[in-house]
């Protein structure tokens, strides 16, 4: 069973920069691509970044690039999301969520997911 848990959503200001870290367990987690994506108030959700399961290669949304940073240790297994010069428009629940299949490039399945946590930025 995977379990994915994220931690470091908070009450920031616009222009500001906050963590989420996401840990892993229930598989090589050094295996497997691996992604944040957020869901706004009344909104759907939407894809934010990706990692390749050796931090190799990465994807953003445009929303978010050049502003946010997507990383991974495999060692500690668990993948980050470092968020810079947040904006308003950046307020959501942040999901971390896993490929299925190993060794995958882009990740095209994410069959586990996190509970989420709450990132809201004040204009």
């Amino acid at each position: 069973q995977v379990q994915l848990v994220e931690s470091g959503g908070g009450l920031v200001q616009a222009g500001d920069s906050l963590r989420l870290s996401c840990a892993a367990s229930g598989r090589t987690f050094s295996s497997y691509s691996m992604g944040w994506f957020r869901q706004a108030p009344g909104k759907g959700r939407e894809f934010v970044a990706a990692i390749s399961w050796s931090g190799g290669r990465n994807d953003y949304a445009d929303a978010v690039k050049g502003r946010f940073t997507i990383s991974r240790d495999n060692a500690k297994n668990t993948v980050y999301l470092q968020m810079n010069s947040l904006k308003a428009e950046d307020t959501a629940v942040y999901y971390c969520t896993a490929d299925g299949p190993p060794s995958r490039w882009p990740p095209r399945s994410y069959d586990y997911w996190g509970q989420g946590t709450q990132v809201t930025v004040s204009s």
